[in-house]
């Protein structure tokens, strides 16, 4: 096949951009899917800072703010998938930090959920970030929208609402999800992993959401 003429080849690339416009998910500038300046953004530190949350060691690559904020949201809420690339390298440092496991659990999604978005992100940021997801926990009760709730709520909103296969016996487990706020969903997954006989390790996220009064970067 001869090559298209470039007034052509340019003519298509230009029509493509209409019928499917591109935008960069961390500053909305066109014809990108995520600019050279937002992946950098996301471009995880050499240390990977942690903190303790209901008796669990939370490591976490980014601060859940900016680029990292706007880039999590798309990739979970917009159906973005092909940004998982560019969040798994935080993923992977904070996994990275987290010690030896024999399982790396991700913090399921609801049924309906999953019906949603027709796929389950923190296991495809997991895959993407190198390591093999178990699915060892499944939701038995729904709980409400956490946004909004004190950080006691948010701890009684989930508790008892997760169980763990009984496959969870006897493994070393680090625990996925992509953003932590107050802990409470993870130690709510953490104390089902527990009940089963497996021993939680820690957890590892994308981001954390900033304390107040404290930097990410400087726990």
């Amino acid at each position: 096949m001869a090559p298209l003429h470039p007034s052509v080849r340019d003519a298509l690339a230009a029509a493509l951009a209409l019928a499917f416009p591109t935008w960069c998910a961390g500053c909305d500038d066109p014809d990108t899917a995520l600019c050279a300046d937002c992946r950098a953004a996301l471009a995880p530190p050499r240390l990977i800072p942690h903190r303790r949350l209901g008796g669990l060691d939370v490591h976490s690559a980014l601060e859940f703010d900016g680029v990292a904020a706007r880039v999590l949201r798309a990739f979970k809420e917009e159906g973005r998938t092909t940004l998982a690339t560019a969040l798994a390298p935080a993923l992977a440092a904070a996994l990275g930090s987290c010690g030896e496991s024999t399982a790396v659990v991700p913090v399921p999604s609801t049924a309906a959920a999953v019906r949603r978005r027709g796929y389950r992100p923190v296991e495809l940021l997991a895959r993407r970030a190198g390591a093999r997801p178990w699915r060892l926990l499944r939701v038995v009760r729904a709980s409400a929208d956490q946004r909004g709730l004190t950080r006691a709520a948010r701890a009684q909103n989930v508790a008892g609402s997760l169980e763990a296969a009984p496959a969870a016996a006897g493994r070393r487990v680090v625990l996925v999800d992509d953003v932590v706020t107050t802990g409470a969903t993870l130690a709510e997954a953490a104390r089902a992993l527990r009940a089963a006989g497996a021993q939680v390790v820690a957890a590892a996220t994308v981001a954390a959401t900033p304390r107040h009064g404290a930097r990410l970067s400087g726990m």
